[in-house]
């Protein structure tokens, strides 16, 4: 007996600990619109009721849905996050012309600027869509000429936004193709008169030199070409106003205010006149969680930097604190707010009665029910404290009590 009771004791041992071993989830995979907020080692486990956090990929934005999944007894709760392709809102009424846009107004597409006929187009031809929304000066379309038309200087390179017309004020950079040297102020201001100040520069071709010279010339580089939008990077400033570099020479790039270095070396290198390509990427900063709230939670719109996270209370709790909290370079600001429960003040005076020992402080759902000793109750029998703590109702009020002291006092005459 003593040999059996042994072995089941054994049986039961090995059972509950293969039961807790199931209860263990593994990493959770990502899907393809969405990936984990952090990497996590392939053999690590989670334990029944642990949480996971998803965030959309880049160019997506949360639509609907909880950014995270739940171990429970092995297995990962399905994951409700809804994530959609990033667009960019209506870019606004353009008076006296129209926007024409380049596609569905997604991430890198443009809106083009189309004015009526008799007006013209001052400012940029077109918006470009960003994570930040639609960036570049909003145009107009006015009556008349264009203040100063786009200047045109042969074998040049502007180093700004290229548009058709220009604004009094608006300023235009310059340097040459590699073979061509400035002859000239290397910018130029649309001034009041219709006319650039001074006049648009030149790009002629390098005087010949002697041969190891010419050699050397052949493999200089111009200025280097911006990077491509999605690499969220900019030159640094002490390179961004040279406009020629000898073959040999680097310049370096950092990242966005609000941008990491995902891949890639920051540096690129002039190389027998031709710029080597950037390879460096940049990707949003992770805020990660915003934090836990007893008795409530927060809805993302994504856990990276220019995301927001926004408090909501559960029913019955009330919000103190501020709500939101953006994600920002450093990580989330403010603090974590608090949920608390829901309180009524005292209710107002009644001459009705109450019914039951009901005390303060009077909770989310608290009941108070009224009785007459005489007369008939007017108004509800009944009030309750609701979620924003203010009661559904005003008391009672006991009518009929004159006609009823009147009555007794006339059978006691």
């Amino acid at each position: 007996m003593r040999s059996a009771a042994g072995i089941l004791l054994l049986l039961s041992s090995a059972l509950l600990s293969s039961a807790q071993v199931v209860q263990q989830c593994s990493v959770p995979r990502e899907v393809q619109s969405a990936r984990l907020v952090r990497d996590y080692p392939p053999t690590m486990k989670f334990n029944s009721g642990e949480r996971v956090y998803y965030g959309c990929r880049d160019g997506f934005t949360p639509r609907d849905g909880k950014p995270f999944v739940v171990c429970n007894g092995g297995a990962w709760s399905k994951l409700t996050l809804q994530c959609e392709k990033k667009s960019c809102s209506y870019v606004g009424d353009l008076h006296n012309g129209q926007f024409i846009y380049e596609g569905k107004a997604y991430l890198g597409e443009k809106a083009y600027a189309k004015c009526n006929e008799g007006y013209t187009l001052k400012g940029s031809d077109f918006m470009l869509c960003t994570e930040s929304g639609w960036v570049g000066k909003f145009p107009s379309c006015e009556e008349g000429e264009p203040t100063c038309l786009a200047p045109v200087v042969a074998d040049s390179v502007q180093r700004a936004v290229a548009a058709s017309v220009y604004q009094v004020g608006d300023r235009i950079s310059f340097s040459c193709n590699r073979g061509f040297q400035l002859e000239g102020s290397n910018e130029i201001t649309c001034a009041a008169n219709d006319q650039w100040q001074p006049k648009p520069p030149r790009c002629v071709p390098t005087m010949e030199r002697t041969q190891p010279q010419a050699e050397l010339t052949n493999a200089d580089c111009g200025a280097p070409p911006a990077p491509a939008i999605d690499s969220h990077a900019y030159l640094v400033d002490k390179y961004a106003m040279k406009t020629s570099f000898s073959s040999g020479d680097k310049v370096y790039y950092s990242c966005n205010v609000g941008y990491t270095s995902r891949v890639g070396s920051r540096g690129r290198k002039c190389k027998n006149g031709t710029w080597t390509k950037l390879k460096l990427k940049c990707e949003r900063k992770l805020c990660g969680h915003a934090g836990e709230i007893e008795n409530g939670q927060f809805d993302y719109t994504g856990v990276k930097f220019g995301d927001t996270a926004t408090a909501k209370c559960n029913e019955g709790y009330i919000l103190v604190g501020r709500a939101t909290r953006n994600c920002m370079s450093q990580g989330w600001d403010g603090r974590i707010p608090v949920c608390e429960v829901a309180i009524c003040d005292e209710p107002t005076k009644t001459n009705a009665i109450r019914k039951g020992p009901v005390e303060p402080p009077y909770r989310y759902r608290s009941v108070i029910q009224y009785q007459c000793r005489t007369g008939t109750l007017d108004g509800p029998r009944e009030i309750y404290c609701t979620s924003d703590g203010t009661w559904n109702a005003s008391p009672p009020q006991c009518k009929g009590l004159g006609i009823s002291l009147s009555l007794s006092n006339l059978f006691t005459t």
